[in-house]
């Protein structure tokens, strides 16, 4: 045991107790003295041998003897928690002390493939390697929420007796316990999916005791299927209540929407004189942002990044902000979305639609127009008429230059492709600075359920990268960099901001080994090395390769959450991907409550600005901690709905239906009885053995197929290897291609989920006429190009410029040491040291 003294008042004298406490237990344990006062770490540090001093911001290791201690003020660790009796009645959620054991016995995850999905994901993180082991000792905050569950089978029960009606159901939540309720509904239930709530725990007792909530539908269902999701993620969709929806502005059919007169006088004007238009996917009604271009008199550019204005409609403190606040985010499924805000604000008087008028909060960017050099900057109230609603695939075929997108609007035609292809050439450049920063460019794995009007499943789309979606990001990208240094100059103290820190290198270590599998040395150490590792680690003869290096590389990354300023200090500000020194979500108040809270804070100091600053420092890291819980809870929901999907999908594509799904997959990760594959035209990564529950191994016939044969399996950090009593073994290497058939296991209690079996060691050969999936374009490909693209307009224009002035000198005999006259010539130069030496961190300023 160690004591810890968290104590600030009077230094000495508490130092003076510590001092006592330690000679009072003979020296037998250390004393730690814990404060935010330096000079008495400076001056009471070293004056006592065992009692030590620190502040506390000190991150402790403590190592066994107990009689020693050792600090590291950058460690973060995860403990192991091995077995039943370690856990001591805690389930996944709690908060609680750990006592850390002997180094002796410590143990490591398990490197093998696991039976579901939550085992998998432990096996995947620090395979075989011992890490730090404990115990829990203490249980400092419950989490016993409400948890979805399912009684047992008609089997299943008879086992249990039915004695004071008493039965164990099982969560759907892999790492939730099973919990002893007590009901007469049991046999009438045993079908449906339930909620069911933890009320204690006996000391004496393996299982937790509990009482059944409610029911959400029977086990299959889509409905049941997704209210199951929406529980587990603590997700509430109820309707907005009758008080909400009376503030809303009265919006009658026939009748559209109109300015006020007042706010006319308020705001910025900008319908008669900025050509606004929106990019957004297929059919999308809440549309935040807006974009506009235009060439200025002096022949620099204006760019504008022009966002919903819902702090108008949606004042602080009302019931609509409560509600939103409580919500904090947009829930979107596969299938369907739950709105943050009502729908008459969402999808309506807030969406930024085409052809109506519209309040907005601009910003507004002078660029060079050669070097796009950010000249000024300024925010404004507007009123903006967005002349466009294009999706990406329409605004990709006019960067491609495919006019027909225009055509039913021939007076503002030529305009429109004019501002889309002028946005795109900014936009790389933008790209090309970041990347001298060194932004990283990862690679994430993004589905699309293609569903019908009876929401049946055609087919599962993997998202494909277009030019277009990379011109919207870098615009938004750039408004929120510009935003997030504006309110944290006016309120260092209590801005919202976004920070992404940096990884921790014990995760890179699965990535450095299957980059050294092909002979590339991957280093860590900064965002700098890792972004030129991953520039270098390509394989031209599989492009595969790089895009899985780039996904393990994502999975590496810690996650980006939302922080008050107030509550660190300025260096841990950054954001780690993409480069940035300051960075906040001001881009999507629709969907995102953080976007709001910007809102205000940047709004604050307008007259005209919504009444209600933002809030004060504490409270404002109280909502921070609320919303990244909230934004947690919808990403998996998302991930969730989407392999409900995938499920169902390949469900019909399933052996019964004799249609076994086969797929070309890439083995990307090795362990001892299996490896890990990702499947490229699904967009999926699953688990295929080699060795099965009967302990038979894969053998290859002649043909590649394979089948299951008596033997043994050996693994190597690059490959595993089965050899069988008979017939050929199987030998599979990291970025081996393997065919693969996609199957669904099913389960009665938990998600069903994809699993992968190995169908013949060579790569799926497609149908003819079908293009390779290989030569689909991955997003770091699109961004490589279009920033190559950038350098290339640039050197052209300085090629043409010097061939310009140096024709100029000739005809005019210019003196040999005479400056040249090229008009352009100075700023083509200027452009090319801008995207090529300069520290572009310097000029970001302007």
């Amino acid at each position: 045991m160690t004591t810890m003294m968290m104590l600030l008042l009077f230094p000495r004298s508490i130092y003076n107790a510590c001092v006592w406490y330690h000679n009072h237990l003979s020296g037998r344990m250390p004393i730690v003295m814990v404060t935010d006062d330096g000079d008495a770490i400076k001056q009471l540090g070293s004056e006592t041998e065992g009692v030590f001093v620190i502040s506390f911001k000190v991150k402790l290791q403590f190592s066994y003897p107990s009689s020693r201690i050792s600090f590291h003020p950058d460690l973060t660790t995860d403990v192991l928690i091995h077995g039943t009796r370690a856990r001591n009645r805690a389930i996944h959620g709690d908060v609680v002390a750990v006592e850390l054991l002997p180094r002796s016995e410590w143990k490591g995850r398990t490197a093998a493939l696991c039976e579901n999905e939550a085992e998998d994901k432990a096996a995947g993180e620090a395979a075989g390697e011992p890490m730090p082991t404990g115990r829990v000792v203490g249980l400092l905050q419950k989490n016993w929420r409400d948890f979805v569950a399912t009684f047992p089978s008609q089997e299943e029960s008879q086992s249990h007796g039915k004695a004071a009606q008493k039965v164990l159901v099982t969560p759907w939540d892999y790492r939730i316990p099973k919990i002893r309720i007590s009901t007469h509904q049991a046999e009438a239930l045993q079908d449906f999916r339930v909620v069911v709530r933890i009320d204690s725990w006996e000391s004496t007792s393996l299982y937790p005791n509990g009482h059944f909530v409610r029911v959400l539908g029977r086990i299959g269902d889509l409905e049941s299927e997704i209210q199951t999701i929406l529980v587990e993620n603590s997700i509430s969709v109820k309707p907005f209540s009758e008080a909400q929806m009376c503030e809303m502005p009265p919006v009658v059919p026939d009748t559209p929407w109109e300015v006020c007169p007042e706010e006319e006088r308020r705001r910025t004007d900008l319908r008669d004189t900025h050509l606004v238009f929106s990019i957004d996917p297929e059919g999308c009604e809440d549309v935040d942002d807006a974009l506009s271009i235009r060439e200025l008199p002096n022949r620099d550019l204006e760019l504008g990044v022009h966002i919903a204005d819902v702090t108008h409609f949606v004042a602080a403190g009302s019931y609509t902000d409560i509600e939103a606040r409580a919500r904090a985010t947009t829930y979107y499924l596969a299938d369907r979305r739950y709105d943050m805000l009502p729908a008459v604000l969402s999808a309506n008087l807030c969406s930024l639609l085409g052809n109506v008028d519209r309040y907005a909060v601009s910003v507004l960017w002078e660029l060079d127009g050669a070097s796009c050099d950010i000249k000024r900057v300024c925010y404004k109230r507007s009123i903006i008429r967005s002349s466009f609603q294009l999706s990406y695939e329409a605004a990709q075929a006019l960067l491609d230059g495919d006019r027909s997108v225009a055509e039913s609007f021939p007076e503002l035609a030529e305009e429109l492709c004019w501002a889309v292809g002028r946005l795109a050439e900014v936009a790389r450049r933008m790209r090309a600075r970041r990347d001298l920063l060194w932004a990283l460019e990862l690679e994430g794995v993004e589905v699309r359920v293609q569903l019908d009007a009876q929401k049946n499943i055609g087919d599962l789309v993997p998202r494909q990268p277009l030019e277009a979606h990379e011109v919207v990001a870098e615009c938004m990208i750039l408004a929120n960099h510009w935003v997030a240094k504006e309110v944290c100059g006016r309120f260092p103290h209590r801005a919202l901001l976004r920070q992404h820190p940096p990884p921790r290198q014990e995760f890179f270590a699965e990535l450095r080994q299957c980059a050294a599998a092909k002979g590339f040395a991957m280093d860590t150490r900064s965002n700098k090395a890792l972004a030129e590792s991953l520039d270098r680690a390509d394989d031209p003869s599989d492009p595969l390769v790089n895009r899985i290096l780039r996904s393990m590389a994502t999975q590496a990354m810690s996650n980006a959450v939302y922080f008050s300023t107030g509550s660190c200090p300025e260096e841990e500000f950054a954001h780690y991907g993409l480069a940035l020194d300051k960075y906040t979500h001001f881009t999507s108040p629709i969907r995102r409550y953080a976007d709001i809270v910007v809102h205000r804070l940047l709004l604050e100091a307008d007259p005209a600005g919504p009444k209600g600053g933002g809030p004060g420092s504490t409270e404002l890291e109280e909502l921070c901690r609320h919303i990244n819980s909230r934004n947690r809870a919808a990403q998996h929901a998302q991930k969730q709905s989407t392999e409900l999907f995938q499920c169902m999908y390949f469900k019909d594509k399933g052996p019964e239906r004799e249609e076994p799904c086969t797929a070309d997959g890439v083995v990307y990760s090795i362990r001892t009885n299996g490896v890990l594959v990702f499947v490229p035209r699904y967009g999926i990564k699953g688990a295929a053995y080699l060795r099965n529950k009967e302990g038979l191994v894969l053998s290859c016939q002649g043909d590649g197929a394979c089948e299951w044969r008596p033997g043994s399996l050996q693994r190597f950090p690059t490959r595993i290897t089965s050899t069988p009593a008979s017939g050929e073994g199987v030998t599979l290497n990291l970025f081996d291609h393997v065919t693969v058939k996609i199957l669904v296991q099913t389960s009665r209690c938990h998600a069903d989920t994809v699993r992968l079996q190995i169908a013949s060691c060579r790569p799926l050969q497609a149908p003819a006429g079908d293009p390779p999936q290989s030569s689909r374009v991955s997003r770091t490909e699109l961004v490589r190009e279009v920033t190559r693209t950038a350098a290339e307009e640039a050197a052209a224009q300085f090629a043409q410029g010097k061939s310009q002035a140096k024709k100029a000198e000739e005809e005019e005999g210019c003196a040999e040491y005479r400056q040249t006259q090229g008009s352009n010539l100075y700023r083509l130069l200027e452009e090319i040291k801008d995207l090529a030496l300069m520290d572009v961190s310097a000029n970001s300023g302007a």
